[in-house]
């Protein structure tokens, strides 16, 4: 079993980074066999998409079709990122784009082609918790439904408030608690339990279930409109 991370961390050190990093280990503490991968978005060289990009003739770059494979073989994807300026960097906005090149059917760029499979996201942010759950939470709404639009089922969500070192200091913080790297890694293992039986089955538990076939009648109505 695969599980690819994709992280969106723009700082070294990245608190988004670092709890990627603790999900992954809980992850293995569930089975210490499953292969996990990490991919920096940083790191990659990607063009700004453009409609020409789903042209047959375009051709994106060796780190496109390298992030394209490892999400392809992954029976799993986490995606980890910070929260700046009420939305995620732009490099990460940038791949999203880019997924639609296969995550979307070529003839109408209309229909996931994902096949539900699992994803988790990790934000980091410099708000309270309680404003992201009042507001913040909906600046990074896009993210998740272009995974769902994608045909990807989203298993969870995670937000790491107050990562700043002090009043307009960035800096790498969550390493000092505890209580979080324990809730992370749990969530690493609970994601990892999931995404073996997803993949051992075939199925997605029933809520899962429910929510995807009330999604795509949604997506069917609005295309009648």
């Amino acid at each position: 079993m695969k599980i690819l991370a994709l992280v969106a961390g723009t700082n070294d050190p990245s608190n988004a980074e670092y709890l990627a990093d603790r999900f992954l280990e809980g992850i293995r503490l569930q089975n210490a066999m499953i292969d996990v991968q990490k991919i920096r978005i940083r790191d990659l060289h990607l063009e700004h998409f453009t409609v020409e990009c789903y042209g047959s003739s375009c051709d994106p770059g060796k780190d496109f079709w390298r992030v394209k494979d490892a999400i392809l073989v992954s029976d799993g994807i986490v995606i980890a990122s910070p929260i700046w300026n009420f939305s995620v960097p732009a490099h990460l906005k940038n791949l999203l784009d880019h997924l639609g090149m296969f995550g979307l059917d070529a003839e109408t760029r209309s229909k996931g082609m994902l096949g539900g499979k699992p994803f988790f996201f990790l934000f980091t942010g410099g708000a309270p918790v309680p404003a992201w759950k009042g507001l913040m939470r909906f600046t990074t709404m896009h993210v998740p439904e272009a995974i769902r639009y994608f045909g990807g089922t989203i298993v969870g969500k995670d937000f790491e408030g107050k990562c700043m070192a002090g009043k307009g200091k960035f800096g790498l913080v969550v390493d000092k608690r505890p209580e979080t790297i324990a809730r992370i890694r749990e969530r690493g293992r609970k994601f990892a339990a999931f995404v073996e039986r997803w993949k051992r089955t075939g199925k997605l538990p029933l809520w899962h279930r429910f929510v995807t076939a009330c999604y795509l009648k949604g997506q069917r109505i609005m295309g009648k409109l």
